[in-house]
């Protein structure tokens, strides 16, 4: 029976380790971290996401693309080369694993928008790229681009995260925001694509557990231009985000709070200025709020956030150590490559810790 034809509740793994001063590190610890969880994951899953990596391409957007075949990798091409100027493009480095089997084609590809194309539909870059990365993953059967942002990449496949890491060879990138998942699907199958990190332009989302309002999520999102293709929490989360804070502009407390909006016994407790504005949040955006069991873990520009779901129902904890902190789903994977932190700290349910880049506070 394929995984995904049964319903198999379990917990995923999640890591994630950011340096607040900026300075790289390469990816030996986040697999390190993650590897000591492996009993979360089942082999159908596990992926990385590194910032500041391509800091000689840091202009460009990073487009890491799978392909099924070398037939619809020329006609994805086809529709890069009008859109784009392609400024390298050449496979992802990879080592053979023996348990990594199947491989899709692994191809990169580092990109600017076309400048005429971009003014004619009156819009920014950014959303020229997210649109095509969109279009791509909706009409192209057989091509998935799974990563978009700039100076960052998502590394992701079937297998368990220590093996995907040693795949890719993460040992060979410094980047000074790691993420990491190991995937135990409860609802979809496992494939190269829906393996953790989900991504949208600098966005990457590493999630254990389960959404259960992703009907209303996917509906809403959709309406905005976005293609819920996946059947999966992860992916509605990530957009749900880009919605809120790049196309609405809102700022990243407010989009946090329209998320894991307070129950509304707790919105009553609040001053009347306070409790005015978080009604107001939970109404226009009621469509937006995510139910369920869940901690997740948001890679952006500026830096890394986790979040817990409001009741706490999925692990997590954070630890820091000099300009470093750290998160994992368990304690035991911060301690494995940070023996002594200086503190531990378990946020509570719905609290949002967010650990900004000193140089973009």
């Amino acid at each position: 029976m394929k995984e995904g034809q049964v319903r198999i509740p379990a917990g995923c793994a999640i890591s994630g380790i950011i340096d607040k001063k900026g300075n790289r590190f390469n990816g030996t610890d986040i697999i390190k971290s993650i590897a000591l969880m492996h009993e979360r994951s089942n082999g159908l899953g596990g992926g990385f996401a590194g910032y500041g990596i391509y800091p000689q391409y840091k202009d460009f957007f990073a487009l890491h693309i799978f392909y099924d075949n070398n037939q619809i990798k020329a006609k994805t091409e086809e529709f890069l080369n009008e859109h784009f100027e392609i400024e390298s493009a050449g496979n992802i480095p990879t080592r053979k694993v023996p348990s990594i089997k199947n491989k899709p084609l692994i191809w990169r590809y580092f990109v600017l928008p076309r400048i005429y194309k971009v003014r004619n539909l009156n819009m920014d870059e950014d959303e020229f790229t997210a649109r095509c990365v969109i279009r791509i993953n909706k009409e192209f059967g057989g091509a998935y681009v799974f990563s978009s942002g700039k100076n960052m990449g998502a590394f992701k496949g079937v297998g368990y995260p220590e093996d995907i890491g040693n795949f890719y060879m993460l040992e060979n990138y410094e980047g000074y925001i790691w993420t990491a998942h190991g995937r135990f699907p409860t609802n979809t199958p496992g494939w190269w694509g829906g393996a953790h990190p989900f991504t949208m332009l600098d966005w990457s989302i590493v999630h254990n557990g389960e959404i259960s309002s992703y009907d209303a999520n996917r509906r809403f999102v959709e309406m905005f231009g976005y293609n819920c293709s996946l059947q999966t929490d992860t992916e509605v989360i990530t957009y749900l985000l880009d919605l809120l804070v790049r196309k609405h502009k809102l700022p990243m407390e407010k989009a946090l709070q329209v998320l894991v909006a307070p129950f509304w016994k707790d919105i009553e407790n609040e001053n009347p200025k306070k409790a005015q504005e978080l009604k107001a949040l939970r109404t226009v955006y009621s469509s937006a709020l995510i139910n369920g069991p869940f901690s997740i873990l948001i890679g952006y520009e500026d830096g890394l956030i986790a979040l817990n779901d409001r009741i706490k129902l999925r692990s997590m904890v954070s630890a820091t150590k000099g300009s470093k902190v750290y998160f994992a789903s368990e304690e035991s994977a911060i301690r494995v490559i940070c023996p002594e932190p200086e503190n531990i700290y378990h946020p509570k349910g719905g609290e949002p810790v967010i650990v900004k880049l000193e140089a973009r506070q």
